[in-house]
């Protein structure tokens, strides 16, 4: 795993500064990332929430269309945290797998978003969640063996992709 590491360990680092640079510049990355995919997500979804996503048959227990974006502000904050932790675990040479198995987690969320408020296909998106499932569940798994902290900060967003998932597959059957 070592290849892929991105920058060396602090104990190889020939210069403190240096990898303090690389370390924060790499937690604003993160930030930025998760930040980009909410933003890009948020304006796919809003772009029809109001006018398609209303017309579709949901369960009962869907909730109010104004918890999700709260939720996913604090879920993605919650995600950026711990990815950061991850990041700034270097010195553990195993972050290199945890850290792009969180980006294709990241990058199945946004495609979500596309797939469902985009191009108004639940029955794709119920697919990506499927795959957006198990990419976190994988990710959290990784994350708990570099950070207990990271991996706790990743369940409650588990959770909600496992209850989405729900939700979605919902939709679907209610459709057919």
């Amino acid at each position: 795993m070592a290849a892929c590491t991105l920058v060396p360990p602090r104990s190889l680092s020939p210069d403190p500064e240096t990898h303090r640079a690389w370390s924060w510049g790499g937690v604003v990355l993160i930030l930025a990332g998760c930040l980009a995919v909410e933003v890009v997500g948020g304006l796919v979804t809003s772009a029809t929430a109001e006018s398609w996503y209303p017309t579709l048959q949901k369960p009962t227990w869907t909730p109010p269309s104004w918890v999700f974006g709260p939720v996913w502000t604090l879920l993605f904050g919650m995600m950026a945290v711990a990815a950061s932790i991850v990041w700034l675990a270097r010195d553990n040479e195993e972050v290199c797998c945890p850290l792009t198995g969180f980006s294709v987690q990241l990058a199945a969320n946004l495609l979500w978003s596309v797939l469902f408020f985009g191009l108004h296909s639940p029955f794709l998106a119920f697919l990506d969640l499927l795959f957006l499932w198990v990419a976190v569940g994988v990710t959290l798994a990784q994350f708990f063996n570099v950070s207990r902290l990271a991996a706790a900060l990743m369940v409650p967003y588990f959770v909600w992709v496992t209850f989405a998932a729900l939700l979605n597959g919902a939709i679907v059957a209610m459709a057919a």
